[in-house]
């Protein structure tokens, strides 16, 4: 591999990369590049390691593999204007299976050719010290390496590396954990747009509450909150404002309906249950009362602590959502939950709030959520997701091959690099 050579012009890899592009976002990229060629000092001929890890934030053994996976892995430390549209033609513009191939390759930080579980903990930690710069443990309890090992619970490794010790990731190993960890994956596949120009994956709600609530014992962390928007759109993740709180404003059914009553949009429930557990479910509608299941496909369920997973609908019910007030039938049980069926939901709480259970369920495809079936909540909290409106008219193209252009674009004009006549 170390023999590998740039693509020139008329080589078939480049001359095929090109085609991805229009003549105005290949002079774009010219542009780029011509303004990292030249901070590299090598006469404008080639982009330098360290200009290239500077420019796109990406630090460490994280940045040196994404240098070398975008210069063909020639190990000749020399990133030249085809490696750029040959990489951004894959990675950027390539089929879904041509992007994941590249986003596994780029996990082996090591370059031994296999994805061990040390090579992903170095991914987190570069992705939330350098990325999205969550440093330390926010003076919580649980200590940063928690976490990643709560992202990396959630990994199989199927495989064995050859004659080593290591048990190694398969590519459909890694397709699985990127369906748990949609955050992940999203994130992952933009680190070759400029950092400022709001990369996919990126984003991390504001998370609001009342100054008079001590955060110590908030539940939500922002590693939690950026896991959980992983299977949200961009107008979902602005501001996400804490409705209730059990341990402030008691283990109450009403008292949880009476504060969210006032808010129209979709809201977080998480669960900590005394077994240290801790879990929810993102409700796309409101909480109203009902004698059946409603909701949409909007609706998942999630797992944060010791394992951070996702479930998003599979199609095989519509048993979504589930609110029931004060009814006087056993075939109507009061509470609220998601999934599954009367009386074996995928997450229950019942109205008093002592406790509930969480089952297996084919609507979201998802596990017990907890050591055992029944629960026994020790904190509840309600986090009202508040929608941006101007997001709206940008939904259809965000994150298509033309808004990603467009955020390159962005940034290009924030260096003075546009051309003039935009």
């Amino acid at each position: 591999m170390g023999n590998a050579q740039s693509p020139p012009k008329n080589d078939p890899r480049y001359v095929s990369a090109t085609r991805a592009f229009s003549q105005k976002e290949l002079e774009d990229l010219r542009s780029l590049f011509n303004h990292l060629a030249a901070q590299s000092q090598t006469n404008g001929k080639y982009i330098s390691p360290s200009v290239f890890q500077s420019y796109f934030r990406l630090h460490g053994p994280l940045g040196e593999r994404m240098f070398d996976l975008v210069t063909q892995e020639r190990k000749d430390q020399r990133l030249t204007f085809e490696d750029l549209v040959v990489t951004k033609a894959t990675y950027e513009k390539g089929t879904k299976d041509e992007i994941e191939e590249f986003i596994f390759r780029l996990l082996d930080v090591s370059g031994d050719n296999f994805v061990g579980r040390s090579d992903l903990e170095t991914v987190l930690i570069a992705i939330f010290n350098d990325i999205l710069c969550i440093n330390g443990s926010e003076d919580r309890s649980s200590s940063h390496q928690d976490i990643v090992n709560i992202f990396l619970n959630v990994a199989k490794f199927s495989k064995h590396d050859g004659g080593g010790t290591e048990e190694t990731m398969s590519f459909e190993d890694f397709r699985s954990w990127c369906t748990h960890l949609p955050s992940v994956k999203k994130l992952l596949g933009s680190l070759l747009l400029p950092p400022d120009s709001g990369r996919p994956g990126s984003q991390i709600p504001k998370l609001l509450t009342s100054k008079a609530i001590d955060s110590n014992i908030i539940l939500l962390r922002k590693e939690y909150a950026w896991h959980i928007g992983g299977a949200l759109s961009q107008q979902d993740l602005e501001d996400w404002k804490l409705l209730y709180h059990s341990s402030v404003n008691g283990l109450s059914f009403n008292t949880f309906l009476g504060n969210i009553s006032n808010h129209a949009g979709p809201t977080v429930l998480i669960i900590k249950d005394t077994e240290g557990y801790i879990y929810g479910g993102y409700a796309s509608q409101p909480w109203e009362r009902h004698a059946d299941f409603y909701g949409d496909m909007k609706c998942y369920l999630f797992q944060l602590n010791p394992v951070a997973s996702i479930f998003r609908p599979t199609g095989a019910n519509s048993n979504l959502q589930w609110c029931a007030i004060n009814f006087s039938s056993e075939d109507i049980p009061n509470g609220i939950g998601f999934g599954g069926r009367v009386n074996h939901f995928g997450l229950f709480l019942s109205a008093n709030f002592d406790q509930g259970h969480t089952f297996s369920c084919s609507t979201f495809g998802s596990p017990c959520l907890s050591k055992t079936n029944r629960i026994l909540p020790e904190v509840i909290e309600c986090w009202g997701v508040t929608q941006d409106s101007t997001q709206d008219r940008n939904d259809a193209v965000k994150g298509t091959i033309l808004e990603r252009f467009k955020e390159d674009r962005n940034m290009l004009n924030m260096v003075g690099l546009a051309n003039s006549s935009e």
